[in-house]
């Protein structure tokens, strides 16, 4: 038997399903826009086709019998399922939209500076960028690809690496030149240092880190200012107040441009970096691969720019 004769017609599990859901014929009249004896009739029809009954008539309302309760259950969970498809459908179709997080800094000075790029091989596609400076909770959100820090590879959604964790020293040209050569941990740790809060931070290496990572017994000083937001701190430096920590691909279009200068001496590698993450990899969607792999091209050929400079 073909699935047309064996299934009621769409028009009545729609009027059942407001029928069910109201429970009441006349307001489900109201809501689809018909007569309550109109979805009376519609009922009765529906229950003569499939030999059961049900709904139970009772005072000004009506409720669902056994068998009606779990005809209500499967039409409504396969209206959702189809109003889910075709929504769907019609976003990726019409004008598919990314949502993408990540926090300020890298926003600020990798992605925004390159979107620019992004949108002009795929103009149809609107991306969303959603920032914060604190912890990633992707499921408080609706997002399609987070960009994150971590101090090493996450687990548990598919991650591909963007970058290493490369640190250095950062400030103006006049601040160096103001406080002459810097050739020592002792001379670094005397400069008035930036510091990015610990809650900005999300796992960011700080000044100990700095100096314990690269197995210096000098204990940096107080720091002259504290931010909570990695953009003003590296205002602060442009504008000669200090040395902030700077993260090697974040700060290079600034060491390009001659409003920072690096000293170069005193870095640090680590395990962390930037990562591209997949919060809901079970989501096929062509706009989000085409972000993720113009991200992960983008970095690579500004990686291969930055060795042929260097050489």
């Amino acid at each position: 038997m073909l699935l047309c004769e064996r299934l009621p017609s769409v028009q009545s599990l729609l009027i059942f399903e407001a029928a069910a859901r109201k429970l009441s014929f006349t307001a489900a009249a109201r809501e689809l826009g018909s007569t309550q004896s109109a979805v009376s009739q519609q009922i009765r029809g529906l229950e003569r086709q499939l030999g059961l009954t049900l709904f139970r008539r009772v005072y000004r309302g009506v409720t669902l019998t056994d068998e009606g309760l779990q005809l209500f259950e499967a039409v409504q969970s396969g209206f959702q399922q189809m109003a889910v498809c075709l929504d769907s459908l019609q976003k990726t179709r019409q004008h598919p939209q990314i949502n993408v997080a990540t926090d300020f800094a890298f926003a600020a000075y990798w992605l925004l500076p390159r979107l620019a790029d992004f949108r002009s091989q795929h103009p149809d596609v609107d991306v969303r960028i959603i920032t914060s400076q604190g912890q990633y909770d992707f499921t408080a959100q609706d997002v399609d690809v987070a960009i994150i820090f971590a101090s090493q590879h996450p687990v548990g959604l598919p991650a591909q690496r963007l970058f290493h964790e490369a640190v250095f020293p950062v400030c103006s040209p006049a601040l160096i030149e103001k406080h002459g050569p810097i050739n020592s941990h002792k001379a670094l740790a005397a400069l008035p240092l930036l510091k990015l809060g610990a809650d900005a931070g999300q796992g960011w290496l700080d000044w100990p880190g700095l100096f314990k990572g690269r197995r210096s017994t000098v204990v940096a000083g107080e720091p002259v200012l504290t931010f909570n937001n990695y953009t003003l701190l590296i205002q602060a430096a442009i504008a000669g107040q200090g040395v902030g920590l700077g993260w090697q691909t974040l700060v290079d279009d600034l060491l390009a441009n001659g409003l920072l200068a690096a000293l170069p001496q005193f870095s640090l590698v680590s395990e962390g970096g930037y990562f591209v993450v997949e919060p809901r990899p079970a989501e096929q969607l062509a706009a989000k691969q085409a972000f993720i792999d113009w991200v992960l091209a983008a970095q690579k050929a500004r990686g291969s720019s930055l060795v042929a400079e260097a050489m």
